[in-house]
């Protein structure tokens, strides 16, 4: 794949690379992807439209960059607990309390609509966050397997990043349920580990 980060010298410090990724989340939950310009985040990091564009050359190349930041999904430290089930959960489901899963579970529903239509988006999201994510999840996985706790030819294994995103974006869609928690732990015992372990 063709990357779409550009180089660019850096002229802002991390501290104020954090508060602008901050900011550009805050929006992106307070009105979508759609409605997100360049200029509102300017007005709420109190920057210029050229400095956001010099550092990040597009809002998608933005705000793939601020949710790698904010980081739905896996942790950036891959838990080893010594068993798979513990990997995920600390991993996965524990990295956040009930309000901050809820939070990224919408973000990321709403983000993945948009990518739907922007081609560009979707590359960065790939790049970005999907694709480091799903290296993570190997990582657990593959330990699993010299564990002893899957079998290498399980079909299962190529398909967890799937389960997972599903587990983040369909409960609302089915019948209203918030994710939690107590769901996502209940999903990987009824539904993750069994195919796993089939």
């Amino acid at each position: 794949m063709t990357s779409v980060a550009t180089t660019r010298r850096s002229r802002i410090t991390p501290e104020r690379e954090a508060e602008l990724y901050d900011a550009v989340l805050d929006l992106l939950r307070e009105v979508g992807y759609d409605a997100l310009t360049m200029d509102a985040v300017a007005a709420a990091t109190h920057s210029s439209k050229a400095t956001l564009y010099r550092q990040w050359g597009s809002k998608p190349q933005l705000v793939a960059r601020a949710l790698k930041h904010g980081k739905p999904g896996p942790s950036c430290t891959v838990a080893d607990t010594g068993s798979l089930r513990g990997d995920l959960l600390e991993t996965v489901v524990h990295a956040f309390d009930d309000s901050r899963i809820e939070q990224d579970a919408a973000l990321m529903r709403g983000v993945g609509r948009a990518a739907h239509d922007n081609p560009e988006l979707l590359t960065a999201l790939r790049e970005l966050l999907i694709e480091p994510s799903i290296a993570e999840l190997r990582v657990l996985l593959d330990r699993a397997v010299a564990r002893g706790e899957i079998r290498p030819d399980n079909p299962a294994l190529d398909l967890v990043p799937h389960m997972f995103l599903g587990a983040l974006v369909s409960g609302e869609l089915i019948d209203g349920r918030q994710v939690t928690q107590e769901f996502l732990v209940t999903y990987l015992d009824a539904v993750l580990m069994p195919a796993l372990r089939a």
